[in-house]
Protein backbone atom coordinates (compact mmCIF):
# COMPACT_ATOMS: atom_id res chain seq x y z
CA UNK A 1 0.00 0.00 0.00
CA UNK A 2 1.11 3.33 -1.10
CA UNK A 3 0.92 6.95 1.30
CA UNK A 4 -1.59 7.72 -1.76
CA UNK A 5 -3.63 4.41 -1.97
CA UNK A 6 -4.09 5.00 2.29
CA UNK A 7 -5.36 8.14 1.61
CA UNK A 8 -7.76 7.33 -1.26
CA UNK A 9 -8.58 4.18 1.38
CA UNK A 10 -9.65 6.22 4.18
CA UNK A 11 -11.77 8.72 2.28
CA UNK A 12 -13.67 5.56 0.84
CA UNK A 13 -14.06 3.91 4.43
CA UNK A 14 -15.11 7.36 6.46
CA UNK A 15 -18.51 7.30 4.84
CA UNK A 16 -19.25 3.67 5.45
CA UNK A 17 -18.26 4.12 9.21
CA UNK A 18 -20.15 7.18 9.37
CA UNK A 19 -23.22 5.60 7.84
CA UNK A 20 -22.75 2.93 10.35
CA UNK A 21 -21.94 4.01 13.31
CA UNK A 22 -24.95 7.08 13.50
CA UNK A 23 -27.27 4.03 13.19
CA UNK A 24 -25.88 1.72 17.01
CA UNK A 25 -27.68 3.09 19.74
CA UNK A 26 -24.90 2.12 21.78
CA UNK A 27 -26.53 3.84 25.03
CA UNK A 28 -29.43 1.40 24.70
CA UNK A 29 -26.97 -1.64 24.55
CA UNK A 30 -25.51 -0.46 27.70
CA UNK A 31 -29.13 -0.02 29.12
CA UNK A 32 -30.15 -3.28 28.29
CA UNK A 33 -26.70 -5.13 29.23
CA UNK A 34 -27.07 -3.24 32.65
CA UNK A 35 -30.46 -4.39 33.12
CA UNK A 36 -30.09 -8.01 32.66
CA UNK A 37 -26.99 -7.79 34.96
CA UNK A 38 -29.16 -6.78 37.92
CA UNK A 39 -31.21 -9.34 36.85
CA UNK A 40 -28.27 -11.96 37.68
CA UNK A 41 -28.08 -10.81 41.05
CA UNK A 42 -30.92 -10.99 42.36
CA UNK A 43 -30.75 -14.25 45.31
CA UNK A 44 -33.33 -16.00 43.32
CA UNK A 45 -31.95 -15.76 39.99
CA UNK A 46 -30.69 -19.41 39.95
CA UNK A 47 -34.11 -20.94 40.73
CA UNK A 48 -34.95 -21.04 37.20
CA UNK A 49 -31.75 -22.88 36.29
CA UNK A 50 -33.08 -22.97 32.25
CA UNK A 51 -34.14 -19.02 32.45
CA UNK A 52 -30.68 -18.26 34.07
CA UNK A 53 -28.71 -19.77 31.66
CA UNK A 54 -30.63 -17.99 29.09
CA UNK A 55 -30.04 -14.19 30.57
CA UNK A 56 -26.41 -14.76 31.51
CA UNK A 57 -26.23 -15.76 27.21
CA UNK A 58 -27.93 -12.62 26.65
CA UNK A 59 -25.55 -10.59 28.90
CA UNK A 60 -22.57 -12.18 26.93
CA UNK A 61 -24.10 -11.16 23.20
CA UNK A 62 -24.43 -7.90 24.44
CA UNK A 63 -20.85 -7.62 25.88
CA UNK A 64 -19.57 -8.69 22.48
CA UNK A 65 -21.46 -6.18 20.56
CA UNK A 66 -20.08 -3.39 22.97
CA UNK A 67 -16.67 -4.38 22.81
CA UNK A 68 -17.13 -4.34 18.97
CA UNK A 69 -18.51 -1.21 19.01
CA UNK A 70 -15.67 -0.12 21.19
CA UNK A 71 -12.90 -1.76 19.06
CA UNK A 72 -14.54 -0.27 15.67
CA UNK A 73 -14.49 3.11 17.08
CA UNK A 74 -11.36 2.77 18.71
CA UNK A 75 -9.85 1.78 15.44
CA UNK A 76 -11.29 4.47 13.52
CA UNK A 77 -9.73 7.01 15.63
CA UNK A 78 -6.20 5.46 14.90
CA UNK A 79 -6.62 5.19 11.39
CA UNK A 80 -7.79 9.14 10.91
CA UNK A 81 -4.88 9.82 13.08
CA UNK A 82 -2.83 8.14 10.94
CA UNK A 83 -4.31 10.07 7.71
CA UNK A 84 -4.36 13.48 9.27
CA UNK A 85 -0.30 12.52 10.13
CA UNK A 86 -0.20 11.65 6.28
CA UNK A 87 -1.95 14.82 5.11
CA UNK A 88 0.75 16.74 7.02
CA UNK A 89 4.06 14.86 4.88
CA UNK A 90 4.66 11.77 7.35
CA UNK A 91 5.80 8.84 5.26
CA UNK A 92 3.06 5.62 5.61
CA UNK A 93 4.35 3.34 8.21
CA UNK A 94 3.78 -0.35 8.94
CA UNK A 95 1.62 0.36 11.23
CA UNK A 96 -0.69 2.38 9.88
CA UNK A 97 -1.11 -0.54 7.52
CA UNK A 98 -1.66 -2.60 10.26
CA UNK A 99 -4.46 0.06 11.47
CA UNK A 100 -6.11 -0.06 7.90
CA UNK A 101 -6.18 -3.63 7.92
CA UNK A 102 -7.72 -4.09 11.08
CA UNK A 103 -10.17 -1.41 10.62
CA UNK A 104 -11.46 -2.71 7.11
CA UNK A 105 -12.16 -6.10 8.38
CA UNK A 106 -13.72 -5.25 11.30
CA UNK A 107 -15.67 -2.92 9.40
CA UNK A 108 -16.63 -5.34 7.07
CA UNK A 109 -18.07 -7.58 9.75
CA UNK A 110 -19.91 -4.93 11.00
CA UNK A 111 -21.37 -4.41 8.14
CA UNK A 112 -22.29 -7.95 6.84
CA UNK A 113 -23.86 -8.34 10.76
CA UNK A 114 -26.17 -5.80 9.94
CA UNK A 115 -27.58 -7.84 7.09
CA UNK A 116 -28.62 -10.49 8.81
CA UNK A 117 -32.59 -9.28 8.48
CA UNK A 118 -33.81 -12.31 7.65
CA UNK A 119 -35.98 -14.30 9.22
CA UNK A 120 -34.09 -16.71 12.32
CA UNK A 121 -30.85 -15.36 11.25
CA UNK A 122 -30.19 -14.73 14.69
CA UNK A 123 -30.04 -18.00 15.75
CA UNK A 124 -27.33 -20.56 15.82
CA UNK A 125 -26.82 -23.15 13.66
CA UNK A 126 -26.39 -26.86 12.79
CA UNK A 127 -23.55 -27.39 9.85
CA UNK A 128 -23.23 -30.77 7.69
CA UNK A 129 -20.97 -31.83 5.18
CA UNK A 130 -21.56 -34.64 3.14
CA UNK A 131 -19.11 -36.37 0.28
CA UNK A 132 -20.72 -36.92 -2.97
CA UNK A 133 -20.04 -40.18 -5.24
CA UNK A 134 -16.40 -40.61 -5.81
CA UNK A 135 -15.26 -42.76 -2.46
CA UNK A 136 -12.24 -41.46 -0.74
CA UNK A 137 -11.67 -38.53 -3.30
CA UNK A 138 -14.92 -37.00 -2.19
CA UNK A 139 -14.47 -38.03 1.41
CA UNK A 140 -11.07 -36.17 1.70
CA UNK A 141 -12.77 -33.71 0.25
CA UNK A 142 -15.23 -33.41 3.44
CA UNK A 143 -12.43 -33.33 5.72
CA UNK A 144 -10.67 -30.29 3.53
CA UNK A 145 -13.89 -28.57 4.19
CA UNK A 146 -14.43 -29.63 7.68
CA UNK A 147 -10.83 -28.19 8.40
CA UNK A 148 -12.20 -24.80 6.36
CA UNK A 149 -14.97 -24.12 8.28
CA UNK A 150 -13.46 -25.11 11.55
CA UNK A 151 -10.41 -22.70 10.95
CA UNK A 152 -13.16 -19.59 10.14
CA UNK A 153 -14.77 -20.71 13.25
CA UNK A 154 -11.53 -20.65 15.50
CA UNK A 155 -10.49 -17.08 14.06
CA UNK A 156 -13.66 -15.65 15.09
CA UNK A 157 -13.57 -17.02 17.84
CA UNK A 158 -17.45 -18.79 17.58
CA UNK A 159 -17.30 -22.00 20.14
CA UNK A 160 -18.76 -24.77 18.26
CA UNK A 161 -19.32 -28.69 19.09
CA UNK A 162 -18.72 -31.80 17.14
CA UNK A 163 -22.18 -33.20 17.03
CA UNK A 164 -20.91 -36.32 14.52
CA UNK A 165 -17.68 -37.12 12.54
CA UNK A 166 -17.02 -40.63 11.02
CA UNK A 167 -14.05 -41.03 9.35
CA UNK A 168 -13.53 -42.63 6.15
CA UNK A 169 -12.69 -46.57 5.47
CA UNK A 170 -9.54 -45.23 3.92
CA UNK A 171 -9.28 -41.61 4.55
CA UNK A 172 -11.06 -38.69 4.47
CA UNK A 173 -14.35 -38.08 6.31
CA UNK A 174 -18.06 -40.01 5.58
CA UNK A 175 -20.10 -37.14 7.25
CA UNK A 176 -19.10 -34.21 9.37
CA UNK A 177 -21.92 -32.60 11.65
CA UNK A 178 -21.00 -29.10 14.11
CA UNK A 179 -22.82 -27.47 16.42
CA UNK A 180 -22.55 -23.05 16.76
CA UNK A 181 -24.66 -21.60 19.63
CA UNK A 182 -23.58 -18.37 18.70
CA UNK A 183 -25.51 -15.68 17.62
CA UNK A 184 -26.42 -14.77 13.63
CA UNK A 185 -23.98 -18.13 12.56
CA UNK A 186 -27.32 -19.06 11.11
CA UNK A 187 -27.48 -16.03 9.15
CA UNK A 188 -23.95 -16.03 8.38
CA UNK A 189 -23.44 -19.60 7.13
CA UNK A 190 -26.45 -19.74 5.06
CA UNK A 191 -24.30 -18.56 2.08
CA UNK A 192 -22.31 -22.06 2.29
CA UNK A 193 -25.43 -24.31 2.24
CA UNK A 194 -25.34 -26.05 -1.36
CA UNK A 195 -22.87 -28.21 -3.78
CA UNK A 196 -18.96 -27.33 -3.02
CA UNK A 197 -17.05 -28.42 -6.33
CA UNK A 198 -12.85 -29.37 -5.78
CA UNK A 199 -10.92 -29.61 -9.21
CA UNK A 200 -7.16 -31.12 -7.93
CA UNK A 201 -4.67 -33.80 -8.97
CA UNK A 202 -5.33 -36.38 -7.19
CA UNK A 203 -2.96 -37.31 -3.98
CA UNK A 204 -4.59 -41.09 -4.12
CA UNK A 205 -3.97 -41.24 -8.24
CA UNK A 206 -0.90 -43.16 -8.76
CA UNK A 207 -1.18 -41.64 -12.51
CA UNK A 208 -1.42 -38.04 -11.31
CA UNK A 209 -4.51 -37.56 -13.06
CA UNK A 210 -6.74 -35.02 -12.74
CA UNK A 211 -10.61 -35.62 -11.05
CA UNK A 212 -13.57 -33.86 -9.87
CA UNK A 213 -14.56 -33.96 -6.53
CA UNK A 214 -18.10 -32.57 -4.40
CA UNK A 215 -19.55 -32.22 -1.22
CA UNK A 216 -22.54 -31.02 -0.02
CA UNK A 217 -23.19 -28.56 3.00
CA UNK A 218 -26.30 -28.26 4.75
CA UNK A 219 -27.26 -25.78 7.17
CA UNK A 220 -30.11 -25.79 9.67
CA UNK A 221 -30.67 -22.85 12.52
CA UNK A 222 -30.31 -24.08 15.95
CA UNK A 223 -33.59 -23.68 17.31
CA UNK A 224 -33.77 -21.46 21.11
CA UNK A 225 -36.08 -23.03 23.99
CA UNK A 226 -38.59 -20.16 22.68
CA UNK A 227 -39.40 -22.57 19.18
CA UNK A 228 -41.92 -24.81 19.90
CA UNK A 229 -41.35 -28.15 17.89
CA UNK A 230 -42.86 -30.86 18.92
CA UNK A 231 -42.51 -34.87 18.16
CA UNK A 232 -43.89 -37.88 19.86
CA UNK A 233 -42.44 -41.26 20.38
CA UNK A 234 -45.05 -42.89 17.34
CA UNK A 235 -43.36 -40.21 14.86
CA UNK A 236 -39.91 -41.50 15.09
CA UNK A 237 -37.37 -44.51 14.82
CA UNK A 238 -34.63 -44.80 17.14
CA UNK A 239 -31.78 -47.26 16.26
CA UNK A 240 -28.24 -47.83 18.24
CA UNK A 241 -25.04 -49.04 16.74
CA UNK A 242 -21.68 -48.71 18.01
CA UNK A 243 -20.17 -45.93 17.36
CA UNK A 244 -17.16 -45.62 14.73
CA UNK A 245 -13.96 -43.52 13.77
CA UNK A 246 -12.95 -40.33 15.77
CA UNK A 247 -14.68 -41.42 19.13
CA UNK A 248 -11.48 -43.57 20.23
CA UNK A 249 -11.79 -47.29 21.44
CA UNK A 250 -13.45 -47.47 24.48
CA UNK A 251 -16.78 -45.11 22.53
CA UNK A 252 -16.86 -48.83 20.70
CA UNK A 253 -17.29 -51.20 23.30
CA UNK A 254 -21.18 -50.31 23.87
CA UNK A 255 -24.40 -49.65 21.04
CA UNK A 256 -23.82 -45.91 22.15
CA UNK A 257 -24.64 -44.49 18.51
CA UNK A 258 -27.84 -43.27 17.66
CA UNK A 259 -30.00 -42.92 14.68
CA UNK A 260 -33.55 -40.92 14.79
CA UNK A 261 -35.89 -41.44 11.35
CA UNK A 262 -38.69 -39.39 11.25
CA UNK A 263 -40.86 -41.36 9.65
CA UNK A 264 -43.18 -38.82 8.20
CA UNK A 265 -40.34 -36.88 6.17
CA UNK A 266 -37.63 -39.13 6.06
CA UNK A 267 -35.27 -37.07 8.05
CA UNK A 268 -32.58 -38.89 9.50
CA UNK A 269 -30.13 -37.61 11.94
CA UNK A 270 -27.44 -39.54 14.09
CA UNK A 271 -25.04 -38.95 16.80
CA UNK A 272 -21.98 -40.69 18.28
CA UNK A 273 -19.51 -38.02 19.74
CA UNK A 274 -20.55 -39.46 23.41
CA UNK A 275 -19.94 -42.16 25.35
CA UNK A 276 -23.47 -41.95 26.82
CA UNK A 277 -25.95 -43.43 24.55
CA UNK A 278 -28.44 -40.75 26.57
CA UNK A 279 -26.40 -38.22 25.37
CA UNK A 280 -26.29 -38.97 21.80
CA UNK A 281 -30.19 -39.23 21.84
CA UNK A 282 -30.45 -36.24 23.23
CA UNK A 283 -28.51 -34.19 20.83
CA UNK A 284 -29.77 -36.40 17.85
CA UNK A 285 -33.38 -34.75 18.97
CA UNK A 286 -32.19 -31.61 19.08
CA UNK A 287 -30.57 -32.15 15.87
CA UNK A 288 -33.70 -33.32 14.57
CA UNK A 289 -35.77 -30.52 15.59
CA UNK A 290 -33.85 -28.11 14.21
CA UNK A 291 -33.86 -30.11 10.72
CA UNK A 292 -37.74 -30.39 11.19
CA UNK A 293 -37.95 -26.39 11.73
CA UNK A 294 -36.11 -25.74 8.65
CA UNK A 295 -38.55 -28.29 6.71
CA UNK A 296 -41.46 -26.15 7.87
CA UNK A 297 -40.11 -23.29 6.95
CA UNK A 298 -39.20 -23.98 3.41
CA UNK A 299 -42.64 -25.29 2.95
CA UNK A 300 -43.93 -21.97 4.13
CA UNK A 301 -41.69 -20.07 1.87
CA UNK A 302 -42.12 -22.36 -1.70
CA UNK A 303 -44.27 -24.38 -3.29
CA UNK A 304 -43.85 -27.88 -2.50
CA UNK A 305 -43.45 -28.61 -6.57
CA UNK A 306 -40.03 -25.33 -6.14
CA UNK A 307 -38.64 -27.53 -2.82
CA UNK A 308 -38.40 -30.50 -5.37
CA UNK A 309 -37.01 -29.17 -8.11
CA UNK A 310 -34.60 -27.49 -5.72
CA UNK A 311 -32.88 -30.80 -3.90
CA UNK A 312 -30.37 -30.83 -6.61
CA UNK A 313 -27.96 -34.36 -6.28
CA UNK A 314 -24.15 -33.52 -4.98
CA UNK A 315 -22.85 -33.89 -8.84
CA UNK A 316 -21.74 -31.75 -11.50
CA UNK A 317 -23.75 -28.59 -12.56
CA UNK A 318 -25.55 -28.05 -8.88
CA UNK A 319 -22.21 -26.52 -7.52
CA UNK A 320 -22.89 -23.39 -5.66
CA UNK A 321 -18.99 -22.93 -5.91
CA UNK A 322 -16.06 -24.64 -7.35
CA UNK A 323 -12.25 -24.79 -5.87
CA UNK A 324 -9.85 -25.26 -8.74
CA UNK A 325 -6.52 -26.23 -7.88
CA UNK A 326 -5.52 -27.31 -11.53
CA UNK A 327 -4.35 -26.29 -13.98
CA UNK A 328 -5.10 -22.70 -11.95
CA UNK A 329 -5.64 -21.67 -8.85
CA UNK A 330 -8.85 -20.41 -8.22
CA UNK A 331 -12.41 -20.39 -5.99
CA UNK A 332 -15.58 -18.92 -7.52
CA UNK A 333 -19.25 -18.29 -6.45
CA UNK A 334 -21.38 -19.16 -9.04
CA UNK A 335 -24.33 -16.78 -7.57
CA UNK A 336 -22.82 -14.21 -6.68
CA UNK A 337 -19.60 -14.59 -9.38
CA UNK A 338 -17.24 -13.95 -6.29
CA UNK A 339 -13.83 -15.36 -7.19
CA UNK A 340 -10.04 -15.08 -6.02
CA UNK A 341 -7.12 -17.02 -6.61
CA UNK A 342 -6.02 -17.25 -3.40
CA UNK A 343 -6.93 -20.53 -2.66
CA UNK A 344 -4.98 -21.39 0.39
CA UNK A 345 -6.12 -18.35 2.12
CA UNK A 346 -9.46 -19.76 1.27
CA UNK A 347 -9.15 -22.93 2.42
CA UNK A 348 -7.52 -21.34 5.91
CA UNK A 349 -10.84 -20.62 6.73
CA UNK A 350 -10.59 -17.07 5.31
CA UNK A 351 -14.37 -17.04 3.61
CA UNK A 352 -15.46 -13.81 4.92
CA UNK A 353 -15.85 -11.96 1.42
CA UNK A 354 -17.81 -14.96 0.12
CA UNK A 355 -20.25 -14.76 3.19
CA UNK A 356 -20.52 -10.93 2.92
CA UNK A 357 -21.09 -11.04 -0.88
CA UNK A 358 -23.92 -13.54 -0.75
CA UNK A 359 -25.77 -11.34 1.76
CA UNK A 360 -25.17 -8.62 -0.62
CA UNK A 361 -26.82 -10.74 -3.46
CA UNK A 362 -29.46 -11.88 -1.53
CA UNK A 363 -30.63 -7.96 -0.26
CA UNK A 364 -30.34 -7.51 -4.36
CA UNK A 365 -32.64 -9.90 -5.27
CA UNK A 366 -35.00 -9.63 -2.91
Amino acid sequence: MTREEYISFYQAVRTRYTQLINNIDIDSLILKKTKYQKESTDSDFWIDNIKAKKTLKIISVFEKEIKEYNTLKNLYEDVTQDYELLELGEELSPDMIDNSHSFSNLLNKYETKKMLSGENDNLGAIISIHPGAGGTESQDWVKMLFRMYTRWLDSNNYKYKIVDLQDGDEGGIKEATLEIDEEYLYGLLSSESGVHRLVRISPFDSNSRRHTSFAAVFVFPLISDDIDVNISDSDIRIDTYRASGAGGQHVNKTDSAVRITHLETGIVVQCQNQRSQLKNKQTAIKLLKSKLFQYELDIKNTDLKKMSSDKKSIEWGSQIRSYVFHPYNLVKDHRTEHETSNINLVMDGEIDNFIRNYLLHRMETK
